[in-house]
């Protein structure tokens, strides 16, 4: 159901439980607020009864709306925003780093064992709080703080949804045969994307819950078809410490900011359901597409110089040139298969954006009287003109993005971490629903965002990117991510225990 801003109480004075601010204090303003936000509700108030349009936005779940039991949600959720081609595209930069499949698969499987943990993990947090992820970080980083990262989850998960709506619409001009640009295809995936993650966390959970079907079809298809090029690996030289953790990186780039929103999809489940029983639903949910997905990637890869079709696709189109090129042999369904790959991105795009929307409201909390779907289309309106400038170069553009996203991620969820399971003993009472908007009831965050920042300090060194190789990184290969999120970790214990005695929170 539809539900407004609540507060405390009605008399003047009383202290708002959700917006830490004094009602009364506001009258007129809130009177604005609600009047616009009864104009935009009746604007859309037809696709508002025509199916579940969720408008709670950011504020926290009470205890009695945690109801949800369809806990194998956490596993379809993450299996359905996996199982499409954006892992595949991930994978295809193996060989670029210099590394043959068979070596390019064992980074991908240990990586990925490795890091898909941190957000699966993170994500069981959200039946036992009822809070939002970003949320949860305010009782590190704090009410205002907390801003830093929430500007680069919102950069990190836009550009994920870039890169994802770049290649679904390359794989849409593909199969039009040049007919349809790229950019046209970019703005059907954008829109496509819009009417899933408009109507918010129902819908988003049951599309997630079966797409993921036609998706696997879809790739068993692609791959059967293409199985005999598959065969032709071009030959590489043996691999090196520094390719190897380079590609590492690139895998833990691409699995560490899901831990940045892992918590927006679990907020509503029932909390007596076993936490360890949901990470290893997530775990699996995260685990097995992804390797599987990025190692056909890595395969796919390697054959592309050896397959004159396959380049001469990839040079048009990229990867979905490859992908056309691989079926061409099944004719018309062969370009049918290829729309379904296509498509089988909205998950990812979907549930992305869904928590995009959430982190504007975090950024400025006074965003919360607007409804959160409006969000969506701001969103939209955001990413396809990105997205066509970004297929330009593309390639290019995802490595040097990956190559940013995940040192950042790594030492916020190393604040996260130390967070919850030192200071507040693993109890997740201690995350007061009352004190979630009231900036003198939670930490500084100078902790945090102190620890997070001089990280940087052992981190740049170790970084090996296009535009920069620190001194660490020649002679070690990168190990950023690494780096940031232990050195993260350790100077938090002490610089929150300092501010904990100082400030008494």
């Amino acid at each position: 159901m539809l539900e407004s801003y609540q507060h405390a109480g009605t008399q003047p004075g009383v202290t708002s439980k959700y917006v830490g601010k004094t009602v009364g204090q506001s009258d007129a303003t809130e009177s604005r607020g609600r009047t616009w936000t009864k104009t935009i509700r009746k604007i859309l108030s037809d696709f508002i009864s025509a199916g579940p349009v969720e408008e709670r936005g950011v504020m926290p779940v009470a205890l009695e709306d945690r109801t949800a039991t369809n806990y194998s949600s956490y596993f379809s959720i993450w299996a359905c925003m996996n199982i499409n081609l954006l892992p595949i595209t991930f994978g295809l930069l193996g060989p670029a780093y210099g590394l043959g499949l068979r070596d390019s698969s064992l980074v991908i499987l240990f990586f990925c064992l490795l890091t898909a943990a941190i957000p699966t993990y993170l994500g069981t947090l959200g039946p036992k709080t009822g809070l939002r992820q970003m949320i949860q970080a305010r009782f590190s980083f704090g009410r205002y703080l907390v801003s830093v990262p929430v500007i680069l989850n919102l950069a990190t998960l836009t550009g994920f949804c870039v890169v994802s709506c770049v290649i679904g619409g390359q794989c849409l001009s593909a199969v039009a045969g040049g007919s349809l640009t790229p950019a046209v295809g970019i703005v059907i995936m954008g829109f496509l994307a819009l009417l899933i993650s408009f109507c918010g966390y129902e819908v988003l959970h049951q599309y997630e819950r079966f797409a993921w079907i036609p998706a696997v079809m879809a790739i068993i298809i692609a791959t059967g078809c293409g199985g005999s090029g598959l065969q032709q690996q071009a030959p590489v030289e043996p691999a090196t410490a520094g390719g190897v953790l380079s590609f590492g990186m690139i895998i833990a780039s691409y699995m560490i900011p899901y831990a940045c929103l892992a918590s927006d999809f679990t907020t509503y489940l029932n909390p007596k359901f076993s936490s360890v029983r949901l990470f290893l639903y997530g775990y699996a949910g995260l685990v097995l597409p992804s390797v599987v997905l990025m190692v056909l990637g890595a395969a796919i890869g390697g054959a592309i110089a050896s397959v004159p079709e396959w380049q001469a696709g990839y040079d048009s189109t990229q990867v979905g040139g490859v992908l056309a090129a691989m079926l061409s042999r099944a004719g018309g369904f062969g370009k049918f298969v290829v729309v379904v790959l296509s498509l089988t991105l909205l998950g990812n795009i979907s549930a992305t954006m869904y928590s995009i929307t959430l982190n504007f409201q975090i950024l400025v909390p006074q965003l919360v009287v607007v409804p959160r779907y409006l969000f969506s289309v701001v969103v939209t309106a955001i990413i396809i003109p990105v997205s066509v400038k970004a297929a330009a170069e593309f390639f290019a553009n995802l490595e040097n993005f990956v190559g940013l996203i995940g040192y950042w991620s790594a030492a916020f969820v190393a604040v996260l971490i130390v967070e919850h399971n030192v200071f507040r003993g693993g109890k997740y009472d201690s995350y007061d629903h009352d004190s979630w908007n009231v900036a003198s009831r939670l930490p500084w965050g100078v902790a945090a965002l102190t620890a997070s920042v001089l990280s940087f300090a052992v981190a740049i060194p170790s970084m090996s990117q296009v535009w920069f190789e620190g001194p660490i990184a020649k002679k070690a290969g990168d190990i950023g991510f690494e780096m940031a999120f232990a050195v993260t970790a350790v100077l938090y214990l002490p610089l929150r225990y300092l501010e904990k005695r100082l400030s008494g929170r």
